[in-house]
């Protein structure tokens, strides 16, 4: 029995991993970074799942689309899938800190545990991890690396990625 289904998205970013059930996914993996997800050996590859999922993860790299409506099964400590529900409130082309996070949550002494969970999040982008940001605006810690994080954040807010050079300030 296979655990999961997976297929990949190119994108502009490089190529994604998308693994779930086939509807519903539960991971989005970067090519690169501490997020580089590898499908393991008892996942299943089929490139005809996840047709929604890619189709509203192109349209957002086309500038098409700023919110997700997806299927997902993030698999978490209810304190984690808190935080990754937190996420998504936070507006395309928007930032927030960690504090601030931390506040939104009623954790308002836990923003080094919501940076940890944030830094756990296995659906980034579509849970948008990347809009979280250091207290002095710099771009902290990405799975997919500071690159991909600086181009997503200037993707949104419609900059030129070489020009926020590891801080929003």
């Amino acid at each position: 029995m296979f655990d999961l289904v997976y297929t990949y998205l190119e994108s502009p970013i490089g190529p994604l991993l998308l693994a779930g059930d086939g509807i519903r996914l539960s991971k989005v993996g970067f090519p690169n970074g501490k997020g580089r997800v590898a499908p393991h050996d008892h996942w299943r590859r089929d490139d005809g799942q996840f047709i929604e999922a890619r189709a509203q993860l192109s349209a957002y790299f086309a500038g098409e689309l700023r919110t997700f409506h997806l299927d997902l099964m993030p698999a978490g400590t209810p304190f984690q899938l808190a935080v990754w529900q937190a996420l998504t409130a936070i507006p395309y082309g928007a930032t927030m800190s960690y504090g601030e996070l931390a506040r939104r949550i009623d954790r308002p002494s836990a923003s080094r545990a919501v940076g940890a969970a944030n830094g756990a999040n296995p659906i980034p982008i579509i849970v948008p991890c990347h809009r979280v940001i250091g207290t002095s605006g710099a771009l902290t810690g990405f799975g997919g690396g500071i690159d991909t994080k600086r181009w997503l954040v200037a993707h949104e807010t419609g900059g030129n990625p070489g020009d926020l050079q590891g801080s929003l300030f």
